[in-house]
């Protein structure tokens, strides 16, 4: 790690979760007028301006803020604000195209295709800004808004508002926030500890080391632009909640008349399943629908690992400390969620990517929270997930797990050809996914529908303390 870094340089965000403060909004923003937004570019970080909302730093002192302010610009905001040639061309071809751009590499595809995205994402280009309120409640996020908005500065284009739900859990009743990557030279957070490898700090901050033998991101210049800066593609992901509860229904119900079914649930197993979730009285059915939840994201939904606990949910083991070696190995799918995103120590192809696609993950769901005994129809509200995905390249991190991870499989030659079974463009057609069975076998569960969708989203650059100072420079 560099002996310069600082926490106060790098923006709150990138480093924290903000687990505190459980409302967020974001703002999607055009630049109205380049010096009137360059002076509230510089409003944001002068620690005297109450009238703009200051950027929260990952260095928060003594005192916690009552809201949290942070923000990420465009390829093109950085152009429209009179960034100079020379730094821009410095930056990534992905960052510079935009995510609308990179749809095929990502799977933005059918459903989830940008043309289908509804405004403002219908018109990335106009998309500079996006700045993202964490608050308590509804009233502190729209009284920061009203600062943040400087009509001469910044039009609102829209706004995308989520908020936590009890005990971490998301909308497919899956635990969530369970764990985050540790860098190198910054204090271990207690909230999201985590039994893996310390990660370089040039994983998630330009400037820093990363573990590709000694190689590091370019770094866009001047220094005070571009180090201690990161990337993030923010995401607007439609879930659908009653789809998915819908074929952990028709999976349990072919599962009970499968041959093998007995290896996956043994005769009274489904009582121990039922402890492990607090459900009183499970059936045979219900269990098998927990069973194949369970297997599709690697981890139960209470958020016990596949990896620790393959017979039922465990709330004595450690959510964190597995990996998939050893026993490990056998009990996680090769093609459940959350190994695909992040092999740990697995074997896989391309070894050297174990660790080096790690990234922070940010999310919060947005929509109310599906109830499963009520009756649904047509006109149901969206769902989703609001996410953040960053890292220090959005070429070597993100794409290459939404692409070659989620949506190819290219880590293992077991699941190549195979999607992602929970956020993967699946199609009935083709999909399959693979439930691994003790004896080594394994069922084969076919047809699984697309359950996540894209309904927007944007590659943004998250500058450190130093680049907003130059960015907001009229000088610059």
């Amino acid at each position: 790690m560099s002996a310069t870094f600082d926490l106060a340089e790098v923006q709150g965000n990138i480093l924290r979760g903000y687990t505190k403060k459980p409302h967020v909004r974001y703002l999607i923003l055009e630049v109205a007028d380049r010096a009137a937004a360059r002076r509230w570019l510089a409003a944001t970080i002068s620690g005297r301006n109450h009238d703009v909302p200051q950027i929260t730093t990952g260095n928060w002192g003594a005192a916690k803020p009552d809201t949290c302010f942070n923000i990420g610009l465009t390829y093109e905001g950085l152009r429209t604000l009179g960034t100079p040639s020379s730094s821009l061309e410095m930056f990534p071809n992905e960052f510079v195209e935009g995510m609308t751009a990179r749809a095929l590499k990502l799977g933005d595809v059918g459903p989830s295709a940008p043309e289908t995205w509804p405004s403002p994402f219908d018109e990335p280009k106009r998309i500079h800004l996006i700045a993202t309120i964490y608050a308590e409640d509804v009233r502190q996020l729209d009284q920061v808004q009203q600062r943040a908005l400087d009509r001469n500065a910044l039009t609102l284009l829209g706004t995308r508002e989520g908020y936590n739900f009890a005990d971490d859990f998301v909308h497919f009743g899956y635990r969530d926030n369970i764990t985050q990557p540790r860098f190198e030279g910054v204090p271990d957070s207690q909230r999201h500890p985590d039994k893996q490898p310390k990660a370089p700090l040039g994983t998630v901050l330009l400037g820093h080391p990363t573990n590709l033998e000694g190689l590091t991101w370019r770094v866009p210049q001047p220094a005070a632009l571009g180090h201690n800066g990161t990337f993030n593609a923010f995401r607007v992901l439609k879930q659908d909640v009653a789809g998915f509860e819908k074929y952990l229904d028709q999976a349990a119900s072919e599962l009970l008349e499968h041959r093998q079914v007995v290896e996956l649930l043994p005769p009274g197993a489904e009582e121990k399943i039922g402890k492990g979730l607090s459900i009183e009285g499970l059936s045979r059915h219900a269990a098998l629908r927990e069973i194949v939840a369970a297997n599709l994201c690697g981890r139960w939904r209470d958020g016990t690992p596949l990896a620790l606990s393959v017979d039922a949910p465990d709330p004595k083991v450690d959510l964190t400390d597995f990996d998939y070696v050893g026993a490990g190995d056998s009990r996680c799918p090769h093609g459940a969620h959350i190994r695909r995103c992040n092999p740990r120590g697995g074997q896989m192809v391309q070894r050297i990517a174990n660790n080096s696609r790690r990234l922070v993950r940010r999310g919060v769901p947005y929509g109310p929270p599906y109830v499963q005994a009520k009756p649904h129809d047509q006109d149901e509200p969206e769902r989703g997930l609001l996410g953040n995905f960053i890292g220090a390249s959005l070429g070597a991190q993100f794409e290459a797990m939404s692409c070659d991870w989620l949506n190819l499989g290219l880590q293992d030659p077991r699941i190549t050809g195979s999607n992602d079974p929970i956020s993967g463009a699946n199609d009935p057609g083709t999909s399959w996914f693979d439930l691994p069975l003790k004896s080594g076998s394994a069922i084969r569960l076919r047809r699984l529908p697309q359950f996540v969708s894209t309904r927007g989203g944007a590659y943004t650059f998250l500058p450190s303390l130093s680049a907003i100072r130059f960015l907001g420079s009229q000088m610059m």
